[in-house]
């Protein structure tokens, strides 16, 4: 087995290149930094998607499996709809169907619940979900789901599968965690009935033996999975976890959300209160069926990020 990573010097790339290596697997590791890879790997440029087919074939060449972890995130907020599109469901078909010619294992295609829901809906995803993307990002995630498995279709292929994520905490994380945990090292009071939302998370280390698991399963692998750690937890756990590793008191405030409900609406800020008390639960029942062990140590682990600082605290958005 030879895997090509792609986005491997990436948040999630990172933990799946070292899985991997623990495993002894021989790796392929393509970037748009490669010289961040440093000497003695087989490193290669991630093509641009505009980018003639050879570089793509050139990049599948002698290798078994792909494990696609390139793209363009939620969190870079300059990013239009057609930058989306092209790092994201242009870019990924186009590996797609390179790899379809050329690879004779799996291509794990690392995807998002913004593929099937929105941020501020309710609901529990799991691998039957309707899809219903309601943000550029995730659009051009459910995009890419289906360029890729059309990919391997039309080479009369199956051995292409969906690894839909949850929020990705971790050393470095960036978005929405990493605004909760500046919030919380702030040691203001904050409302419990504003965080009243509750999430499924994943780590990045179980997402890294996700994709082991995925790659190293035997017998068919279903289109679509979800992963995440059980059991969910809520928003005012998260930011109360992130300051028991600051060291700091919780100091979250009994309050009704009624009154912080309407204060948001007349402060424009709808979308951000819709978020924080959406609960979206993601169910990984299908993964732990087939073998694959889930984090349960969500908010002990996220106590220790804020203990050692690992992470990158954008504004909320």
């Amino acid at each position: 087995m030879k895997v090509l990573v792609t986005g491997a010097t990436g948040f999630i790339g990172r933990q799946v290149v070292h899985r991997l290596r623990e495993a002894g697997t021989e790796l392929r590791l393509a970037s748009r930094y490669p010289e961040r890879l440093g000497p003695g790997h087989d490193a290669m440029q991630m093509p641009d998607v505009d980018a003639p087919a050879a570089a793509f074939l050139a990049l599948a060449r002698g290798v078994t499996d792909v494990v696609h972890c390139a793209g363009l995130n939620n969190d870079e907020g300059n990013a239009t709809e057609a930058d989306f599109r092209a790092a994201n469901a242009e870019l990924s078909a186009r590996l797609a169907q390179a790899a379809a010619e050329q690879a004779s294992g799996r291509f794990i295609l690392l995807s998002s619940i913004r593929a099937v829901i929105g941020a501020r809906v309710s609901a529990t995803i799991d691998e039957d979900t309707i899809p219903h993307p309601q943000c550029a990002y995730g659009r051009s995630k459910r995009e890419a789901e289906i360029g890729v498995l059309d990919a391997y279709a039309s080479h009369g292929r199956s051995d292409a599968t969906v690894l839909r994520l949850p929020p990705v905490y971790g050393a470095g994380m960036k978005g929405n965690l990493a605004a909760l945990m500046r919030l919380a090292d702030t040691g203001l009071p904050l409302p419990r009935g504003a965080l009243t939302g509750t999430r499924s998370l994943l780590s990045s280390q179980s997402t890294a033996g996700a994709v082991w698991h995925l790659l190293s399963l035997s017998g068919r692998l279903r289109s679509i999975y979800v992963a995440s750690d059980v059991p969910p937890v809520s928003i005012a756990d998260i930011v109360g976890a992130f300051r028991d590793g600051f060291g700091r008191p919780r100091r979250l405030v009994a309050m009704h959300a009624k009154p912080l409900r309407a204060a948001a609406i007349l402060l424009g800020k709808r979308a951000s209160w819709d978020s924080l008390t959406a609960t979206q639960i993601c169910d990984p029942s299908l993964l732990v069926s087939e073998g694959w062990l889930s984090e349960t140590g969500t908010l002990e682990r996220l106590a220790e990020i804020a203990r050692l600082g690992d992470a990158q605290s954008p504004p909320w958005r």
